[in-house]
Formats: C-alpha cells, sequence, structure tokens
C-alpha cells in the first residue's frame, strides 16, 4: 500500500498575500509540482441535480475552488501537464529552474480554454520546443466536428508538434505516452478528456484533470455533475470508477480543480461516495 507520506518531500511555496501557490513532492524519482493558477470563491451553480439541502450538507458558505497545472521533472524531461490560462504556470515553473524552451512536452487533459491558454499568443507557440499530446477523440471533437476557435489558435502554432493518441481504457495494459506517463481514457467530462498515471518505482500518483471541480460535494456524491460537463452523466460514471480505483488501488490523485494542496488520498467512505485526505 502506497502512502502518500511516503511520496512527499513537503516543500510548498506562498505567493502574493500569503496564498500557498505551489506543491512539491515525489513519485519515485519523478519531481511533482503542483502549480496553482488561480483560486477563489466555488459556484455551487455549476452543480447539477443538487438541491439546496444537499449543497448546504456539504458546502460552507466560504467554499472555494482553484485552477492548477502540474510540472514534472525527470527521465531526464520537463512534462507540463495543461497550462492554465497561461499566467502564473510560467511564474510557477520559474522557481524550479524550468524556462518556457526547457519544456520538452505538453500533455493536455482536454481542450477547454482554462487548460490551454497558455499554449500559444499572437499566433505563436509559447513552448517553442515542445511536442503537445491530446487524445485523437478531444482533438477531433474540438477542431473539426464541434469547431472551438480557442482550441484552433492554440494548437496551429505547433503544426506537425501536435501528436495524438488513444487513451487506454481503465483497468487495462497501458502503453507510456513519454517515460513514465500513461493515459486513460475518462471521457465525460469532454469527449476525449483524459486521466495520466504517473509511475516510477513502485509509486504511483493520477493526475486526474478536470474528475472534480466543487470537491467538497463530489467526492462524497461522485454522482453530481456540473454544467462544464459535455456529458453529464458519463462524466458521473467516470468519476465513480476513477476514484473506486484510486482507492482500491492507493494512488494518490491531484486534479486541476481541487483546492491546494489539491493532492491526496481516497478513502472509500462506506456510504456510496469517498473522502480526499489532502497530503501534508
Amino acid at each position: 500500500m502506497h502512502k502518500i507520506a511516503l511520496l512527499l518531500f513537503g516543500i510548498s511555496a506562498a505567493g502574493a498575500f500569503g496564498q500557498e501557490t505551489v506543491f512539491s513532492f515525489r513519485v519515485g524519482d519523478i519531481e511533482v509540482h503542483m502549480l496553482v493558477e488561480n483560486s477563489g470563491p466555488g459556484r455551487p451553480q455549476v452543480l447539477l441535480g443538487a438541491g439546496d439541502e444537499l449543497k448546504a450538507r456539504y458546502l460552507t458558505p466560504d467554499f472555494r475552488s482553484a485552477t492548477n497545472t502540474f510540472l514534472l521533472k525527470g527521465n531526464g524531461m520537463n512534462v507540463l501537464v495543461d497550462t492554465g490560462f497561461g499566467g502564473a504556470v510560467f511564474t510557477g515553473m520559474k522557481q524550479f529552474g524550468v524556462d518556457p524552451g526547457d519544456v520538452d512536452v505538453v500533455l493536455l487533459t482536454h481542450l477547454h480554454g482554462d487548460h490551454i491558454g497558455g499554449l500559444a499568443k499572437d499566433g505563436k507557440a509559447l513552448f517553442p520546443k515542445a511536442l503537445v499530446y491530446v487524445a485523437e477523440r478531444e482533438k477531433q471533437y474540438w477542431t473539426v466536428e464541434n469547431v472551438n476557435q480557442g482550441a484552433v489558435a492554440a494548437l496551429a502554432p505547433y503544426g506537425n508538434r501536435v501528436r495524438t493518441f488513444r487513451p487506454g481504457e481503465l483497468g487495462a495494459r497501458l502503453a507510456e505516452l513519454v517515460p513514465g506517463i500513461e493515459a486513460i481514457a475518462a471521457y465525460g467530462h469532454t469527449p476525449g478528456h483524459t486521466c495520466f498515471l504517473v509511475t516510477s518505482r513502485t509509486a504511483r500518483f493520477l493526475i486526474s484533470g478536470d474528475l472534480m471541480h466543487v470537491q467538497d460535494i463530489q467526492f462524497p456524491r461522485p454522482d453530481i455533475s456540473v454544467t462544464y460537463d459535455t456529458d453529464p452523466a458519463m462524466a458521473a460514471e467516470t468519476r465513480k470508477k476513477m476514484l473506486r480505483y484510486a482507492a482500491e488501488n492507493s494512488i494518490p490523485i491531484g486534479g486541476m480543480h481541487l483546492v491546494y494542496p489539491a493532492v491526496g488520498t481516497v478513502q472509500d467512505d462506506g456510504a456510496g461516495g469517498y473522502t480526499l485526505i489532502p497530503a501534508k
């Protein structure tokens, strides 16, 4: 059983006004740095099928949400998972000696604007040598079937450096996209939404993307989806499967909209839901 305490080396950093902006830990030989893009009040109105009683039970008046990215350093590579809005991610990387030109690979969980906003600006790639990986189904949906100009503009400057892939199914044998990182299909939030499993030696860590938006209610009630989900029913089923997988296999998870430290272990609460135990 992998204990999160064994993976962490407990580095955190505070930004302006004392807000914690970085949480760093190790997965085997791989350094992982959770970088906060922004944090602010949560939005209960995005929840689907959650009445006032349910909200009152799980949500405090001051509950929060966040947008995060993950920087991975290991196996001779700098890998960025999502780019947020393209603001604080660059400051965050610089703390660890990584300039945009040092990023070898950008892995995209999906093509929503708060995940690809840092890819390009004024028609130019902001990561000049990086390969950009996105699920084939995700790229097809947003750039061909249901064209989103933001997604098209973000990917265009990378040309043939955009690589598509087919995520593996949960529990199946997975192929590595880059050394130590495998892609898992987590459809529902978007048609090609992808989670990434990081493995080094005997340690594992699951980057869950947008599996969660309002963690205080979606862990204990994974059946609750949000207005951002392309297919809310599928998103709920995926969330249940991924949380069960993480809990049963003692795999710590991190997420793009979890609040600081945005990393923790998942435990079955015995009532059909789960509890997130934040890392320290």
